[in-house]
């Protein structure tokens, strides 16, 4: 018995040496990507448009500002109120076009890079099965340490795997 005993914590060891550790630089992957590259592409252009339509109504603004502030002191008292508001309501609805505008960039943004972060993950998961890894961390994830001379570098293979060169 005291044979079994001693012979497994013998082995114990060795069997935690067998396991496989790797790492992979999930970044360097997904900047390599051409639907990254799409993904920011479609990003600016929609940001420009966004930008482009904001600066229409502030010129808009402007405009009509500087219109008041020149004739103001002709005006009726109920045009000038009228113009008043209208110069207030305008300057709402850049406030809220802004705001809008940002959610709806932030959201693109983040369904946009999902897709490619879970089309990342699937090859990570299948180079780790293939290889026979008990885990693959990722060096971008700010895991405090990896020591990387006993651990196996997969991120050439999860690229081979995605078919990036």
């Amino acid at each position: 018995m005291k044979k079994l005993i001693l012979a497994a914590l013998i082995a114990l060891p060795m069997s935690v040496f067998a396991q496989k550790f790797a790492h992979v630089n999930s970044a360097t992957i997904i900047q390599a990507m051409p639907e990254y590259t799409t993904a920011q592409t479609e990003m600016q252009t929609l940001t420009k448009t966004y930008e482009d339509e904001l600066t229409r109504m502030q010129d808009e603004l402007k405009t009509k500002a500087e219109d008041y502030q020149k004739n103001g002191a002709t005006l009726p008292d109920a045009v000038k109120q009228r113009r008043e508001t209208e110069l207030q309501e305008l300057n709402q609805r850049i406030q809220q076009y802004y705001q809008t505008s940002q959610e709806e960039l932030q959201k693109a943004q983040q369904t946009k890079m999902q897709a490619i972060q879970k089309k990342v993950t699937d090859a990570i998961k299948e180079v780790g099965v293939s290889g026979g890894y008990v885990y693959i961390m990722d060096v971008t994830a700010g895991i405090p340490f990896i020591n990387e001379t006993i651990s196996t570098d997969v991120t050439s293979q999860v690229m081979a795997k995605l078919g990036i060169k």
